[in-house]
């Protein structure tokens, strides 16, 4: 994937601000979203990682958001620091023109999305995963200073709403009313802050130890999504190892993160709340297949499992994840092998 050189007045601007001593820097472009460009930079031993917001991501579809929620991100990361130590620290932010830098974690980190695709199943991981998100949704819950400093309903349509749901809509019209409803029922939503890309690639992890990134979604809005986003993720993740014994572990880590993130969020987490929770499970389920940023990792067979399974499910919904699993699984053992 291409990435755009770091500009030289980026580094003019952090040796002036003392985040990088003075000296000849190394800068090596870091891979891993589309979204934006990502550099690490090294002078005198010093690194620090450097985050570029883009107009146009690299996708295939043409796909446009606007590059103030670099930001956005920023000020996610100053919150979250607030209320957890699993956040990198923003050494230094330049808002007007969509860059900041922020603390390098060091050696030996990985994103738990490459643990995952190794089969490696952690439930510990999975707690740990769920409670810090019910503890970042626990802690902004119903804050209205937060709503009114995250309003950033347009950067959440053009990057999630959009591509995802309702290009889902317009490609799969036998559920377009139900993805529009989603859709419409996220827009209208003004419950906590919202991470918006709450994913395995963006939990990096260390031993048993969790850092989240990538906050640029960052949205006041409807909790529910970050859980569904997880939850979906781990869900296909079942389905890329199936056929054989992983799917039921990957599975065990959707209950135990959801097991988690409920105990942060006490009686906020009830029935109402996992009911639409499955509806946008199954949503996304189905934008990962067919809206703007399609999984990498799925053939053409397991992808039409996906877009069956939906298609039969979300006009009458499951009201638990549980169930929803229960749904699931059977799937993944009967329909994953090749005929």
């Amino acid at each position: 994937m291409r990435t755009d050189p770091l500009p030289p007045q980026i580094l003019s601007e952090l040796r002036a601000r003392g985040v990088l001593p003075e000296g000849p820097a190394e800068v090596a472009a870091l891979t891993g979203g589309v979204s934006s460009d990502i550099f690490l930079v090294t002078a005198a031993g010093q690194s620090v990682v450097v985050k570029r917001a883009l107009g146009k991501l690299r996708v295939k579809d043409d796909w446009f958001a606007d590059v103030s929620r670099n930001r956005m991100e920023q000020s996610w990361f100053r919150h979250a620091a607030r209320v957890t130590t699993a956040v990198p620290k923003v050494l230094f932010a330049s808002p007007d023109t969509g860059w900041f830098a922020m603390e390098y974690l060091g050696e030996g980190w990985r994103p738990w999305k490459a643990a995952l695709m190794d089969g490696e199943f952690d439930r510990a991981i999975a707690h740990e995963a769920g409670r810090i998100l019910g503890l970042l949704h626990a802690s902004s819950w119903g804050d209205r200073a937060l709503e009114a400093e995250f309003d950033t309903l347009k950067s959440f349509t053009e990057l999630r709403i959009a591509p995802y749901l309702l290009t889902a809509a317009d490609r799969v019209p036998a559920v377009g009313p139900q993805l529009r409803d989603l859709a419409a029922g996220l827009s209208g939503a003004r419950t906590a802050l919202v991470h918006g890309d709450y994913s395995p690639k963006n939990l990096m992890v260390k031993g048993r130890v969790l850092v989240v990134l990538d906050a640029e979604v960052a949205w006041y809005g409807d909790p529910a999504f970050d859980v569904a986003f997880l939850i979906n993720h781990l869900l296909l993740k079942a389905l890329h190892h199936a056929p054989g014994p992983l799917p039921d572990a990957a599975l065990g880590l959707a209950d135990e993160a959801l097991s988690a993130y409920g105990a942060q969020l006490g009686p906020r987490f009830d029935g109402e709340f996992e009911a639409r929770l499955v509806r946008l499970v199954l949503g996304l389920m189905l934008a990962r297949v067919h809206g703007k940023s399609p999984v990498e990792y799925l053939d053409d067979r397991k992808r039409t499992l996906v877009t069956d399974f939906v298609l039969r499910l979300l006009p009458s919904p499951p009201q638990t994840i549980r169930q929803l699993g229960n749904e699931w699984l059977p799937q993944l053992h009967r329909h994953s092998k090749a005929p």
